[in-house]
């Protein structure tokens, strides 16, 4: 039998056996039956013996050498092959950037608008550092059609000290801001039901609509190598406005940890203090004073096997209402787990997670400027939050993430417009339905999250992720001034090495408000709906040198004129020029 004839022989056995592993059903009973085996005949070759007796030889000559003899003819040939002394390629060394310590920006813009940033540090010596931030943003207004002024400021300084030692570090923190900002929201129908054309001006002409808000703040920080004690933050912070409004604020949370058998376990602390006061109601009857004491602590257990990594942990709070003596206390969980399905291609994760969140009235004017200085202040009890996702890589340039989630919020604080009753005794300029109250409320939210970041290059990168929410509340008939959809990207490219320019996008959702307006001849009540909008922003720069940037800047390019909140619409195409200087002490 030829090797070829034995090769076909052995393929033919081969995908035989192969289609019968296929055809088996995974998890099927194989049924008893009765199997005759013929057995191919198998040709064998018999054991070799050796020769245990070594021959005679009888002829002498074989035994005899032979001298040999060789001739070698030498003769020179002639050659003209000289070698090369070998070199290196030479390789093109990329001209390394250098970097810089501080920063200088300067920009201005249409809308009167004016944009200065100042950032310096510098160590004093192999251990220590200093720096700080000077940050200026504000614009004169201008938008169409208002009633009102819109111009608004906003100039923070922030400063630090920090010294690094091999054992631990620390850092001081202190900073101020101040911000100006004018309740201008008046629907163009205001007091249209005025008999005189000059008494509606007069009253439009008595609204001083500007607030003022400043805040002041001193904390540090602290954390440590090799020691049970790993870390701990604290921070003061006083904050008031220009009716009276004062808040102070101060929390210290430390961190404990150690480890046994190759498990972590740690410990979080935090005693968080809120007091403050309004010097009166919305209707300027009664002072309004508020206080909460939080103490909590959050233990937690680390398990890793393999892929597999768990975080047991729980939440254990006591809060105090320092104002009624209404304490209570809170169990949350705080659970989360990871595991490596593809390394790091592809990681599902998920948790239930929940806690006390301390409200504040400096947080609720950051999310929204014209909130009214009369506002119900309260934590809220984050029951729980379940979530389930998976992340990971589709190519080694482009990442993931999916979630869903389930979240149980008890007293969570919404916006709502503040009503317009003529009869009311308080004229400040924020009592003409131009402002905004905070409600709290049950509300259960589902949400859906997804997000893609590609990098196609060193020179582009892009971005996109979106949120659907659905929301569930047991008092209030909506969940006021929440989108159900919220959308982003951005687009970040280097067009050459001076030149770069990049995009984002949003669109927002509708959302939903009250409107409320009371007069002797007027009395409306509606539920109005917030259309969704679309912002466009792009920019440019022109990179001059290695210190020296140039950069122009587009937002709201599509001029939606589109509200925010209810009545205060935003500035249309925005245009800024400017430049930004990098430099060294």
């Amino acid at each position: 039998m030829t090797h070829k004839t034995q090769y076909k022989i052995a393929l033919l056995f081969l995908f035989a056996g192969l289609q019968g592993v296929f055809a088996q059903k995974k998890d099927e009973n194989i049924g008893t039956e009765v199997v005759n085996v013929v057995k191919p005949y198998t040709p064998t070759i018999s054991d070799a013996f050796k020769v245990k007796e070594t021959p005679p030889l009888e002829d002498e000559d074989n035994t005899k050498k032979e001298e040999i003899k060789y001739n070698i003819f030498s003769f020179p040939v002639a050659s003209t092959f000289t070698p090369a002394k070998g070199r290196a390629a030479s390789v093109d060394k990329a001209k390394q950037e250098k970097l810089y310590k501080n920063y200088a920006t300067l920009g201005v813009g249409n809308y009167g608008t004016l944009n200065a940033e100042l950032f310096v540090t510098e160590n004093l010596n192999r251990n220590e550092y200093v720096g700080g931030m000077l940050r200026h943003l504000s614009s004169q207004g201008g938008i169409d059609d208002l009633l009102l002024d819109d111009k608004f400021y906003n100039t923070s300084l922030d400063l630090t000290y920090g010294n690094q030692q091999k054992d631990f570090s620390w850092n001081v923190d202190a900073g101020y801001q101040h911000q100006v900002y004018n309740w201008y929201g008046l629907r163009n129908d205001f007091a249209n039901d005025l008999a005189d054309p000059q008494d509606r001006q007069d009253l439009i002409n008595s609204i001083d609509p500007q607030q003022t808000y400043q805040n002041i703040y001193l904390g540090g920080r602290i954390s440590a190598k090799e020691s049970i004690f790993k870390e701990a933050s604290l921070k003061f912070n006083h904050f008031s406005d220009a009716f009276g409004s004062s808040e102070n604020r101060f929390y210290v949370k430390p961190t404990v940890g150690f480890e046994i058998s190759g498990n972590k376990i740690n410990a979080n602390f935090i005693v968080d203090y809120l007091g403050g006061s309004f010097e009166k109601d919305y209707f300027g009857t009664t002072a309004i004073n508020y206080g909460f004491t939080n103490i909590g602590i959050q233990p937690s257990f680390v398990y890793q096997q393999d892929d597999l990594t768990v975080n047991l942990g729980a939440g254990l709070f006591y809060s105090m209402d320092n104002e009624n003596s209404d304490n209570k206390f809170f169990v949350y969980p705080q659970i989360t787990a990871t595991y490596r399905i593809v390394g790091d291609v592809m990681i599902a994760y998920a948790g239930a997670e929940g806690s006390l969140k301390q409200n504040s009235y400096r947080d609720f004017t950051q999310e929204n400027f014209f909130v009214s200085p009369t506002l119900a202040i309260a934590p809220t009890d984050q029951k729980y939050d379940i979530y389930v996702g998976l992340k990971g890589k589709i190519a080694n340039n482009v990442s993931f993430n999916i979630r869903g989630s389930y979240k149980n919020e008890d007293g969570k604080a919404v916006f709502l417009s503040n009503p317009y009753n003529n009869e009311n005794p308080n004229q400040e300029g924020y009592a003409f339905g131009n402002s905004f109250s905070v409600l709290y409320d049950n509300v259960k939210t589902m949400s859906f999250f997804g997000e893609l970041k590609a990098d196609f290059s060193k020179n582009v990168s892009f971005g996109i992720n979106g949120t659907f929410n659905s929301y569930k509340t047991d008092e209030l008939a909506e969940a006021w001034n929440l989108p159900e959809l919220q959308v982003a990207a951005n687009l970040d490219f280097n067009i050459t090495e001076k030149w770069y320019a990049g995009a984002s996008v949003f669109f927002v959702g509708e959302r939903k408000d009250i409107f409320s307006y009371t007069s002797l001849l007027r009395n409306e009540l509606e539920t109005v709906t917030l259309d969704s909008y679309f912002d466009l922003n792009m920019h440019v720069g022109y990179k001059y040198n290695d210190r020296l940037t140039a950069f122009l800047k587009g937002n709201n390019l599509t001029s939606q004129d589109y509200q925010k909140w209810l009545n205060y619409p935003v500035q249309g195409i925005q245009v800024l020029l400017g430049a930004s200087y990098k430099f060294d002490f």
